[in-house]
């Protein structure tokens, strides 16, 4: 039975969701068509402080630091810290991250890469089969064979280093706390474990053993205890992240990877002991009378979000209604020109020559813009030619939509960006101590070269798969920060995104408006529109302009703060159980 403690965080989690849902929309009235198939939820307004994250227990802990009179990154590690608990499908410290902050003092911002890395002994053959085929993809991702070094212990670390204010240790306290007496599982758990969103989920006995108790996937509401996460986490926060990479923690998961006898990795201490998070210079590109900025590879989202929004600025989408046909089609027909580029261009900038100045040249996206037709799709967009580049073959990866976005803004003024991921729901399926460990390899190309040409993305010792995170801050024409924005959802990220910076800067809607308007999607293929939504009664007028149209789920988990001069306003994504909180 749940003692007295327990039964009082369930209450309080309870009114937590209650009140974010309950706090009177901000902006304009909401408009019943946007709805997603979920209650909408209502935007938060603060005038201190703000966290929005993807669990109500996460955000109670970056909440509670931030009270205190921490900094944003303080607040992300302890949000982080409890997601690897709570919300395991999606992040933790098995996995990477990628993390941009706003210094509010220096107005100064920074971009912190912490990626995974494929191991040093990794070829361009990691995925081929005995016949000198591309593996199947999901033969690929369960156990060792998929799992790079995890960076977000460090690449947390080491922003903490710079930006921390409070002590490292204090920020553990509700991950262990939790992890020791329980967490109640949510809806969302519990439906991805009984649908075995990952089918590899229980082919390893330490994860079958903790999502299939006694036989039976986790119950919604069940409480759930990780007493192997809560003695790992007290580590970590005792001997810093150094104990993660290092001795015992290390050889465990070393001990994982290698001994996944059906699929086994070629992960090593040494490339533990050896991983570094990078400090890398954000990415910024005017849209309008706003400066909007990201993060440079090996993720392509801040490029491809930067492109969007740069190939419609022709178009003036604020003269055209919100999810109108011809916003859509506009909307679709960058997306195809700015993933054309992404297939073609983008890797890790540490291997590849990736001409980031000129994918944001104003002349060459001003001709890039000109090949779009407001009448008719254009169907499957070319890359561009960048003078003085190298050109590559297109290579083909299959990311998945799990995933977690983290919006802080603390009491400073100074913000906290950061998507982090273990990619596939429960990565690898591999768990050790506690934690399940990435499947983030699978990002890589399979193959190394297609018609004579490389593949940017192609496997490489030590190198960083491509990723489309999407973190994204929004600066006013003052460099005022504006806006703190980004969402889980695979290599749709990108078109998440963009698309409610669009619904804010271009259509003035309320920050939770913007996140839950119907998501469309183009990859330069189909045209991809929501479920259940509105949005499904474009699929004709789309259709007759010749898209190839798909109507699918489309689960972004969007998590954005705007800033204005008198308060916050956040916004958590309908479409999942994040909330937003401020003081």
């Amino acid at each position: 039975m749940p003692n007295r403690q327990q039964i009082c965080i369930v209450i309080l989690m309870t009114l937590v969701s209650t009140f974010a849902m309950a706090k009177t929309p901000l902006g304009e009235a909401r408009d019943p068509e946007a709805a997603t198939g979920t209650q909408l939820k209502s935007s938060v307004k603060s005038e201190k402080f703000m966290v929005a994250a993807a669990n109500p227990y996460a955000v109670e802990a970056g909440y509670r630091v931030l009270s205190e009179g921490g900094s944003a990154v303080d607040a992300a590690i302890a949000v982080q810290m409890v997601l690897t608990l709570v919300e395991p499908q999606s992040s933790g410290i098995g996995g990477g991250a990628f993390l941009l902050h706003w210094d509010n003092n220096t107005h100064q911002l920074t971009s912190w890469d912490g990626r995974e890395t494929a191991p040093s002994a990794a070829t361009s053959a990691l995925f081929i089969d005995s016949k000198g085929q591309p593996m199947n993809w999901w033969d690929a991702l369960a156990g060792g064979r998929s799992v790079g070094a995890p960076g977000v212990l460090a690449v947390l670390a080491k922003a903490h280093q710079k930006y921390g204010k409070r002590p490292w240790q204090s920020l553990f306290k509700e991950a262990i706390a939790l992890s020791e007496n329980g967490f109640i599982v949510s809806e969302r758990l519990h439906l991805l474990v009984a649908k075995k969103t990952n089918p590899a989920l229980g082919r390893y006995d330490t994860a079958r053993d903790y999502f299939y108790p006694d036989g039976e996937p986790l119950k919604s509401g069940a409480l759930l205890r990780n007493p192997q996460l809560a003695a790992t986490l007290k580590t970590i926060a005792a001997q810093g992240s150094k104990a993660f990479y290092s001795g015992a923690i290390a050889k465990d998961i070393i001990a994982s990877v290698q001994g996944a006898n059906d699929n086994p990795g070629l992960l090593t201490e040494a490339d533990l002991a050896s991983y570094q998070a990078k400090e890398r210079p954000p990415i910024c590109a005017p849209y309008h009378h706003y400066k909007v900025c990201g993060m440079g590879p090996p993720t392509s989202g801040g490029i491809a979000v930067l492109q969007i929004l740069a190939l419609l600025e022709p178009f003036n989408l604020s003269a055209y209604e919100p999810m109108s046909p011809d916003a859509i089609h506009l909307f679709s027909q960058a997306s195809r020109l700015a993933y054309a580029d992404r297939d073609n261009y983008i890797a890790d900038s540490d291997f590849v020559n990736v001409p980031v100045e000129g994918l944001l040249d104003s002349d060459y996206l001003k001709q890039r813009s000109s090949l779009i037709n407001i009448k008719k799709d254009m169907g499957i967009a070319p890359a561009g030619n960048i003078p003085s580049s190298t050109r590559h073959s297109k290579g083909q990866t299959l990311a998945q939509p799990s995933t977690s976005h983290i919006s802080i803004v603390d009491p400073f003024g100074s913000a906290v960006s950061m998507t982090s991921s273990i990619e596939m729901a429960f990565g690898s399926t591999l768990m050790t101590r506690g934690f399940l460990l990435n499947n983030q390899l699978t990002d890589f190309s399979f193959r190394s070269k297609k018609e004579a040409l490389p593949i940017a993305n192609r496997v490489e010792g030590n190198k960083r798969p491509r990723s489309s995170m999407s973190p994204i801050m929004v600066f006013d024409q003052n460099n005022q920060l504006l806006l703190v924005i980004g969402s889980p959802g695979g290599s749709r990220i990108i078109n998440y995104v963009a698309k409610s910076i669009i619904g804010i800067l271009d259509w003035k809607l309320d920050i939770q408006r913007a996140i839950d308007l119907p998501n469309i999607t183009n990859r330069n293929g189909t045209t991809d529109i929501e479920l259940d939504t509105s949005a499904t009664n474009l699929k004709q007028v789309l259709e007759n302009r010749g898209h190839t149209v798909k109507i699918r789920e489309l689960n972004s988990g969007l998590h954005g703060i705007l800033v204005t001069p008198q308060s916050l306003i956040g916004g958590a994504d309908s479409r999942r159980e994040g909330i937003a909180k401020g003081l």
